[in-house]
């Protein structure tokens, strides 16, 4: 009669999981997307374009694999580049990030672990005597003449477990995804290397460039002095008139109130790039008198397709797809049974002298549980909508990162041929320009040439030397910048 009942129970407890499993297995369908990986075989559809300080696209090898502190020789640079990535508030903000996201992984781990813990505890009730308990207490010996304990003392120790069985992996692709969360903040902290290395170069650069400009003013402001000292000589012996000296005075005057906006320039890329390192604002240790004859190095692009493998920003999108798919997963595990296990081991006792007696206070318990969404399942049907919605999200921000960093290569590439090619032809002007100087100067001595000529000369000169260390910033900016498009500082 009771192996028939156990049965009966067996059979209906399947028949009960077999209900819940057909209501729950009605799930909403939904198109996955997928991303397209994809690039053209080259940066560039003309290969002539590329050629004065790139290398061909059939090369393989890309100078994004080089280490930062090989690719940039000045040690200047390279000490700042130092301090920074130890310094920078913002880059330590994002470690304590990537340890979030590691202890993210290690609490969704623990989730499918069983769950053991220790109890012990004591109480005392007083049941009322006209009650089910309070008769049965009045009644009931422990043993023969011993009357039972009023009020009753409660004493319990013991252990205690419980576990969610993952039977639809819901648990451990969680877990997973907070894997790839984990190793996407890695990336986006590489990512932001490369990006503070980038703004620390370009900084510098900016520094030298403005130096070089400073020093340019005062060699102009010598210059254009030593003309005002002629004109008045010329004044004096009536080969001038006082306008010509005026419009003198008025130029040197000019040039000279152009050295405080450059000095506050220079005070100002100093701070930044203190900043950027961060510490308080303090002089920035330099060689400027090199900047001009500073040759961009040759920079080899390899093909698009490495460069999915040295961008961080791509790999941390690619990441956070596979996170994205795997959440659908969860949230689809939702609609299921789950099944949960729980269990006790202990003694209990009302007297302390008999807590510990095997078997009288022993006691033990073991149950298992099936649970799921029958009716009103609107908020998991949210999530697994949310999910999916998520999901396409990462593959629209995975094409556009990809499409975004090809296109800044392809852009640097071209920028570095063409300011190379400016840079010949301003150096060209900067130094017909400089020679004029001598010219028109001694065409004037001699009243041969007006003093205008004179003027505009000098201000065409200043400003093609100034045009000249503008380019040359320019030209060492390119080359930061193809550096970080191709992915590189981080290794």
């Amino acid at each position: 009669m009771m192996n028939r009942y156990r049965k009966q129970t067996i059979i209906n407890s399947f028949s009960i999981s077999l209900v819940l499993l057909m209501f729950t297995a009605c799930v909403p369908s939904l198109v996955k997307k997928t991303a397209n990986k994809e690039v053209p075989a080259n940066f560039h559809n003309s290969q002539d374009t590329l050629a004065a300080f790139v290398g061909t696209q059939k090369d393989t090898m890309s100078s994004a694999q080089i280490n930062w502190k090989e690719f940039f020789t000045d040690p200047y640079l390279n000490n700042l580049i130092e301090v920074g990535l130890e310094n920078n508030q913002e880059l330590n903000i994002t470690l304590q990030e990537i340890q979030i996201s590691q202890n993210e992984v290690r609490a969704r781990k623990g989730e499918y672990l069983p769950y053991i813990g220790l109890q012990a505890g004591g109480g005392i009730e007083k049941a009322a005597k006209y009650t089910r308990d309070g008769a049965v207490e009045e009644n009931l010996n422990i043993r023969e003449n011993e009357a039972f304990p009023d009020p009753l003392p409660d004493y319990k120790i013991g252990a205690y477990a419980t576990w969610e069985v993952d039977v639809w992996n819901k648990l451990h692709n969680a877990k997973k995804a907070s894997v790839f969360r984990y190793l996407s903040s890695v990336e986006g902290k590489n990512f932001m290397v490369t990006h503070l290395i980038a703004e620390i170069a370009n900084s510098y650069y900016e520094l030298l460039a403005l130096d070089n400009q400073l020093e340019i003013i005062h060699q102009n402001i010598d210059i254009q002095s030593n003309a005002l000292r002629i004109v008045k000589l010329q004044k004096q012996a009536a080969r001038a008139t006082e306008l010509a000296v005026q419009r003198f005075e008025a130029e040197v005057a000019k040039t000279k109130s152009l050295q405080y906006d450059i000095q506050q320039q220079i005070v100002e890329t100093e701070n930044r790039i203190n900043f950027l390192v961060g510490r308080y604002p303090q002089p920035i240790e330099r060689n400027s008198a090199a900047f001009t004859d500073l040759v961009p190095k040759h920079i080899q692009t390899g093909i698009p397709s490495a460069m999915l493998e040295n961008r961080p920003d791509i790999k941390q999108a690619e990441l956070d797809l596979k996170a994205a798919a795997l959440d659908i997963k969860v949230a689809k595990a939702r609609f299921y049974p789950s099944l949960g296990i729980s269990a006790s081991l202990g003694y209990q006792a009302f007297n302390t002298k008999y807590l510990l007696k095997t078997p009288q206070s022993l006691l033990y318990s073991l149950a298992g549980d099936i649970t799921a969404p029958l009716i009103n399942r609107n908020a998991i049907k949210a999530d697994y909508n949310s999910a999916n919605a998520m999901q396409v999200q990462a593959v629209y921000n995975y094409e556009r990162t990809v499409l975004n960093a090809y296109i800044e290569v392809a852009n640097k590439v071209s920028r570095i041929n063409n300011l190379e090619k400016s840079y010949d032809l301003v150096a060209h002007q900067v130094e017909a320009l400089t020679k004029s100087i001598d010219i028109s100067n001694g065409l004037f001595r001699n009243a041969r040439a007006d003093y205008m000529e004179v003027l505009l000369t000098q201000r065409d000169a200043l400003e093609s030397k100034f045009e000249l260390i503008e380019t040359k910033k320019k030209q060492m900016n390119a080359l930061v910048n193809i550096y970080q498009a191709l992915g590189g500082g981080w290794q």
